[in-house]
């Protein structure tokens, strides 16, 4: 069996290689097992948003128990692969956080700056850093910005240069990735490339973003895709549903993979 510790060096060497590293999210065990199965996954990655809608809260409000509980199911579940997480910005002690969820077989996590001042942002990477190393885990940090996300109505170029400032010294503090949500078109996609640096880059499949394959020219080395793919699932659901009160009946090209 593969040991944690050698998971995470895994999940490093996909982060560092050309290829983009294509992560499809998941938010339970059934949805994890579907998408380990495919030949194609190389890693698991959890979207805390669609952990939190399965048991009923907002996003960022679910408890860190059930949080922890969750993703230890979502690691039983698919064996060997990486598991990457979604910590929202901590639960209030990001180093303590990651020692936990590493105690659940988590080696790589997304961790929110939420514009906190840089200070405080670069001490909560260095703790989470310190706590993989007092675990024996050279944990993979996918360090988020809300450069974007969170910017208000200030001038697009005054969040481009802060993004890059925040990764240059999330990087420097021990993250291996620099996590830069939003719509991110070529122009800005290069310009956060050249100033964080090439394979450092990880950014969120949206509708109206890039492809994969866009990024991955750009020097991207991640993408992930958030809650989405559990919005597709139930949007797949409520028209099933629909159809069914229509009379109609269950398609046959339905797969068992439950």
């Amino acid at each position: 069996m593969t040991t944690q510790a050698e998971k995470a060096q895994t999940l490093a060497r996909l982060h560092a290689a050309p290829e983009i590293l294509r992560v499809v999210n998941v938010w339970d065990a059934v949805s994890a097992r579907t998408i380990a199965a495919l030949p194609e996954t190389r890693a698991i990655a959890t979207a805390g948003h669609s952990i939190a809608a399965t048991f009923g809260y907002p996003d960022g409000q679910i408890p860190l128990e059930t949080t922890l509980d969750m993703v230890g199911r979502i690691v039983e579940a698919v064996g060997d692969l990486p598991v990457s997480t979604d910590l929202d910005a901590g639960y209030g002690d990001p180093g303590e956080t990651v020692r936990r969820v590493i105690g659940k077989g988590v080696v790589g996590a997304n961790v929110e700056d939420r514009l906190v001042p840089l200070a405080e942002a670069v001490a909560n990477v260095e703790a989470i850093v310190a706590a993989g190393a007092a675990e024996g885990v050279p944990f993979v940090l996918n360090a988020r910005t809300d450069a974007f996300v969170r910017a208000g109505k200030r001038p697009l170029e005054e969040s481009i240069a802060d993004a890059i400032e925040r990764g240059r010294a999330y990087l420097a503090a021990g993250a291996d990735l620099v996590f830069v949500p939003g719509i991110l078109d070529a122009d800005i996609t290069r310009q956060l490339v050249e100033g964080i640096g090439e394979r450092k880059i990880s950014v969120i499949g949206l509708p109206g973003a890039l492809s994969a394959g866009e990024y991955e020219a750009l020097g991207v080395a991640r993408i992930s895709y958030g809650p989405t793919t559990q919005r597709v699932a139930l949007t797949a659901l409520q028209d099933v549903a629909a159809d069914l009160y229509a009379d109609g009946v269950i398609p046959a090209s339905t797969r068992a993979l439950n």
